[in-house]
């Protein structure tokens, strides 16, 4: 009887064991990812003009000219890994990268799962429509379809906020805007940054002057998986030295300007050195 108390035991502790090895986060630290000569960061293939893949096959955008700068100053070369919404988080707790850029807002819920460096963009949410039936204020969606990506602040806000807002959802933000093409909902939201460059992009379509900025004004940073203090530490610092050269404003220059006009504000985006 004690034999098989001790060997039931046993089969439980490898067992607990077995489990906390799946279960915690495969992490890299500096060290590794420079001996590797690598570094895996998941960015959007469909997120233009901050994550997307050209008429080339090249990823471009505002979160991959930070991507590539981050290599550099590693020494390594990047692995861009695209990612859904939904699945940012899933891909660094499964360790299929060391770094998420892919306008990943900070939420007390995420913050929970991942860890956030310091900001480099701020944003809010935003609702893009049809100019023949825009929608201008929230009212305006009462009984009608939004068009959503699933897994973020979007489909949470209205989910909790506006149950009467029927919500369409998409894994991809491709298949979104192909769905607000195609009128199957009368809107599509998302952050404001991104409706108000697409609405610019094509023709007929315009962000409502009720909806431009909706909820919190949240701020936008990279995540790496829980507990990797290593990378963290070096993003931060990375960050924080980038402040220093305006290198955000360089960013925006080279990646946002021609979207939204010699006019537009910079400072309305973005973050330099981590402080708002």
């Amino acid at each position: 009887m004690k034999k098989a108390l001790i060997k039931t035991l046993a089969v439980a502790a490898l067992a607990l064991a077995a489990f906390s090895a799946f279960a915690k986060p495969k992490t890299r630290t500096v060290a590794q990812i420079k001996k590797s000569k690598t570094i895996n960061i998941a960015v959007f293939s469909d997120k233009k003009p901050f994550g997307y893949v050209d008429e080339n096959g090249l990823y471009q955008g505002y979160d991959v000219y930070f991507a590539e700068r981050i290599a550099k100053d590693l020494g390594v070369k990047v692995k861009y890994v695209p990612v859904e919404p939904a699945q940012r988080v899933e891909v660094l707790t499964t360790g299929k990268v060391d770094i998420v850029l892919a306008n990943f807002t900070v939420t007390k819920e995420r913050a929970e799962k991942v860890d956030f460096a310091l900001p480099y963009m701020k944003v809010a949410l935003g609702v893009v429509s049809n100019e023949k039936d825009p929608i201008n204020t929230i009212d305006d969606l009462d009984g009608k379809t939004l068009i959503i990506a699933k897994g973020t602040t979007a489909e949470t806000f209205f989910s909790e906020k506006y149950p009467n807002v029927k919500l369409l959802k998409f894994d991809q933000y491709a298949d979104a805007y192909n769905a607000l093409l195609d009128g199957r909902g009368a809107a599509l939201s998302t952050d404001n940054t991104e409706v108000l460059a697409w609405a610019l992009e094509n023709k007929g379509f315009l962000v409502g002057s009720g909806v431009t900025s909706l909820g919190n004004l949240d701020t936008i940073a990279p995540a790496v998986a829980k507990g990797n203090k290593d990378l963290l530490n070096w993003l931060n610092s990375e960050i924080e030295k980038l402040g220093k050269e305006n290198f955000f404003h360089a960013d925006y220059e080279a990646t946002l300007r021609e979207v939204y006009g010699k006019d537009s504000d910079a400072d309305s985006l973005v973050v330099e050195g981590g402080k708002l």
